[in-house]
């Protein structure tokens, strides 16, 4: 049983589906009005692996993460670029699919855009108007966080803590300087919408509890996102929820930070590094790797020399895929199938042993890298069929952690296949001159040429 730490509780603890069967998951997506970062390629890394392990799991997910298209960054950028807010969203929504697509990640179930929610949202706060747990003031509606029991569960403070330095700044009408605006009223620039308490727009806490309650329904399985969302946005998305009495996610998880010299990575902190320039850069599989190298609720440090040591491990595993011609199967192959298709129940098993530790992904890269020097060393020691068996066994794990290999060797034209030929007689006879003769010919025609016990290996 998979057992995932919840930040609600502090503890690692068993993943209690609503649905038997079934998991439903939402994750806090980009507000689109920049390049992404890295931290934002991390999360979207960390919950792509868990839902691909929950599929490998035999589960059937549903898996939402949202595109915030409204918000005082997207108005500022339009405002100053001479341009809709709208064209603004959808470049940065593009270069966003752009980026996810290059790391390999699924795209969700659904993609919610908070625009498309506005009436939704403008009921909800209307609801907790009634209730008397949220207030109007001459900009705006605001929850009032004293009328929610248990406010702080995701910080792991209470609400005198929370309170102890805060303060309500000049000229707020704010009761408590821990109350969220719900509702902002119309200011110069950019879009509004009608509401009972005049034309606005969400404020941004909003938008996302009116998302997954709307698609994921009420006690949905797994709510998500980065470490920095945690408290207040989550907690405040929690608080409304809580307002109205309706359940919300049954288990918070949140990964660690991308840290920089010490520091976490963000665009407010303005230290980023984009990811669209490191997958510019860099083999984007690599980031993957650096991601996977580390539990997901540790820090990770993102450098040349940190993503030089992945592209390092790349290499060792798509050497294997090569020697033993495996790709990673078809996806939708799930634990209890993995043998069938030729991979070894005991690493199955173990690997999902670690995986149900809290997606203790380390340990189970550990497993494949192992599996891969096993291949090697049953091929060299002429054990063909072994060697290939614990291959296609580490494709298949690679497969579930969205890893892929450069697998099978490349098509090879008549004329190349015949240099290969000719250049594997020659080892064979002792000719090494000739040999690097033909090494350099198929080096010319951009070839990498590598030797093997079974003969020469190209790949580009």
């Amino acid at each position: 049983m998979l057992r995932l730490h919840d930040t609600a509780t502090g503890t690692v603890r068993p993943l209690e589906l609503r649905e038997e069967g079934r998991a439903s998951i939402y994750v806090c997506g980009p507000t689109v009005y920049d390049v992404p970062h890295l931290g934002h390629g991390r999360f979207s890394l960390v919950f792509d692996v868990l839902r691909r392990f929950l599929e490998f799991r035999g589960l059937e997910v549903r898996y939402v993460s949202n595109i915030t298209d409204i918000d005082d960054h997207i108005i500022t950028k339009a405002a100053e670029e001479g341009r809709s807010e709208a064209e603004v969203a959808a470049e940065y929504e593009a270069v966003w699919w752009d980026a996810m697509d290059a790391l390999g990640v699924k795209r969700p179930t659904e993609t919610p855009h908070a625009t498309a929610f506005v009436p939704d949202m403008v009921r909800l706060i209307g609801s907790l108007v009634d209730r008397g747990v949220a207030y109007e003031t001459t900009d705006g509606v605001y929850l009032s966080v004293d009328r929610i029991d248990g406010y702080g569960l995701l910080a792991r403070q209470d609400l005198d803590s929370l309170r102890s330095g805060a303060r309500v700044d000049p000229g707020e009408e704010k009761r408590s300087p821990l109350d969220f605006v719900l509702w902002k009223k119309a200011r110069p620039g950019g879009p509004t919408w009608e509401s009972p308490w005049g034309p606005g727009r969400p404020g941004w806490h909003t938008e996302c509890v009116v998302m997954s309650l709307d698609l994921l329904g009420e006690d949905f399985d797994i709510h998500g996102g980065g470490l920095d969302l945690a408290f207040p946005h989550h907690e405040n998305e929690r608080a409304q929820a809580v307002g109205l009495e309706r359940a919300f996610a049954r288990h918070w998880v949140h990964n660690g930070w991308v840290m920089v010299g010490g520091e976490k990575m963000s665009k407010s902190l303005g230290n980023f590094t984009s990811l669209t320039d490191l997958l510019e850069r860099a083999d984007a599989r690599a980031y993957r790797l650096l991601v996977l190298r580390a539990h997901y609720r540790s820090p990770i440090e993102v450098t040349p020399s940190t993503i030089d040591q992945a592209e390092q491990g790349l290499a060792r595993l798509d050497d294997m895929a090569r020697r033993f011609d495996v790709v990673a199967p078809a996806t939708g192959v799930t634990a209890a199938q993995a043998p069938g298709v030729g991979a070894d129940a005991g690493a199955v098993t173990s690997f999902v042993e670690h995986m149900d530790d809290d997606l203790d992904t380390p340990g189970a890269l550990a497993e494949i890298f192992d599996l891969a020097r096993q291949a090697h060393s049953a091929a060299d020691d002429a054990k063909p069929d072994e060697g290939r068996r614990l291959a296609v066994t580490a494709a298949v794990l690679c497969n579930v952690l969205g890893l892929s290999l450069a697998g099978a060797g490349p098509s090879l034209d008549a004329d190349v296949a015949a240099l290969v030929s000719e250049r594997d007689a020659a080892r064979a006879g002792g000719d090494y001159p000739r040999a690097d003769a033909i090494r350099g010919q198929l080096e010319a025609l951009g070839w990498v040429v590598e030797d093997g016990p079974e003969g020469t290996r190209l790949h580009r």
